[in-house]
């Protein structure tokens, strides 16, 4: 089992910069990737950024120079960075994980709480 704990939300001016923070515990061993998705009322949850246990990254085309995701190992913790925020921006940012059981392989999805992103133009 994986828990996630997410931080870092609030509001920001548009063009200001704010850092998400995503904190795994339990059986971190075996998290195979970790995203962060977005979501608005009414509109499906879309990923913007993920990164995989070997260190690869992915970034979403509406946010692709602007969002950037990292990781701390010795800490479980993955950070969004999130630049050049836009009105469009604002949504209930999730942290996800993909994860292994080591008992049955079978893998399953972990989503932490959400947080809120407001951006003001």
């Amino acid at each position: 089992q994986v828990q996630l704990v997410e931080s870092g939300g609030g509001w920001v001016q548009a063009g200001g910069s704010l850092r998400l923070s995503c904190a795994a515990s339990g059986q971190t061993q075996t998290i195979n990737a970790i995203g962060w998705y977005r979501q608005v009322p009414g509109n499906k949850r879309e990923l913007v950024a993920s990164i995989s246990s070997v260190g690869r990254t992915d970034i979403a085309d509406s946010v692709k120079g602007r969002f950037t995701i990292s990781r701390d190992n010795a800490r479980n913790t993955v950070y969004l960075q999130m630049n050049s925020l836009k009105s469009e921006d604002t949504a209930v940012y999730y942290c996800t994980a993909v994860w292994t059981s080591p008992i049955s392989s079978r893998t399953f999805d972990f989503w932490g709480q959400g947080t809120q992103v407001t951006v003001s133009s």
